[in-house]
């Protein structure tokens, strides 16, 4: 069976780099993005200098007609998708509650909750044996904030990372007879182009290195093996867990 590996937001960061690493192990390789065209068609090209299948596909996934226009385009080009990561988000405005904002909030569980479960409906039609499929896997990127309410000014993103891995559990229940595994890995703090601007302040990046177990930043690559290695079949029998790529978390 030939996969088809279909990333959401896949034209930076984690996203990216699993794109890259993916399209070595046998996958082709859909790459979702919103607005970064030009970077997305940089990931596709090298891709495709791997001797690997890519095609990089603009949709929001903020906007449900633009998540189901995005998978039947992804069929088109590349086949009936196998796996799905479920990588876009956003930050958010950061700000304490009495600082919420009703349209920025509405964005931010748009893209990272909404966006996310509609994207998984859309899998599911193509995945799932009881629709004709022959099953596949799903990784939310979830974060470790949805643990523990994130740092301050970031609850509300944190609260929309708790949403997807409810989410994750109750969907894995739901499709698991029907031959489709669905996970979340739980980032923690890791250097892509999100994070690269507040971890260039020396100290913000002291304080942070010092809250993690390890004293140390993530890596994008480090995720992306994390991500992978879920979805191939050395994960087989697991369903609907929650995994932790953090460090050790935080130092409390």
């Amino acid at each position: 069976m030939t996969n088809t590996l279909l990333i959401t937001g896949g034209a930076s960061g984690i996203g990216a780099e699993t794109a890259r690493r993916a399209a070595t192990r046998g996958y082709k390789i859909v790459v979702n993005y919103r607005s970064r065209e030009k970077e997305a068609q940089a990931v596709v090209a090298d891709i495709k200098a791997k001797g690997a299948q890519a095609v990089a596909l603009q949709a929001d996934m903020g906007r449900e007609a633009e998540v189901v226009r995005l998978f039947a385009d992804a069929e088109k080009a590349l086949g009936p998708i196998t796996h799905l990561v479920n990588g876009a988000g956003i930050n958010g405005r950061r700000g304490r509650v009495d600082d919420y904002d009703g349209m920025a909030l509405a964005e931010v569980f748009g893209v990272n909750v909404i966006g996310l479960m509609l994207c998984c409906r859309e899998a599911t039609k193509c995945m799932s044996t009881k629709h004709g499929g022959k099953g596949g896997a799903i990784v939310n990127v979830s974060s470790m904030a949805g643990t523990l309410g994130g740092r301050p000014g970031s609850s509300a993103y944190a609260t929309s990372k708790g949403a997807v891995d409810a989410f994750t559990k109750g969907f894995a229940r739901e499709v698991a007879a029907e031959g489709i595994r669905v996970n979340s890995v739980r980032p923690g703090m890791v250097l892509t182009e999100m994070t690269e601007g507040r971890l260039s302040d020396e100290a913000f990046r002291t304080s942070i290195e010092a809250s993690i177990p390890m004293r140390r930043i993530g890596k994008a690559n480090e995720i992306a093996e994390t991500i992978l290695w879920l979805l191939s079949d050395d994960a087989s029998f697991i369903t609907g867990a929650m995994l932790d790529a953090a460090g050790g978390g935080y130092i409390i």
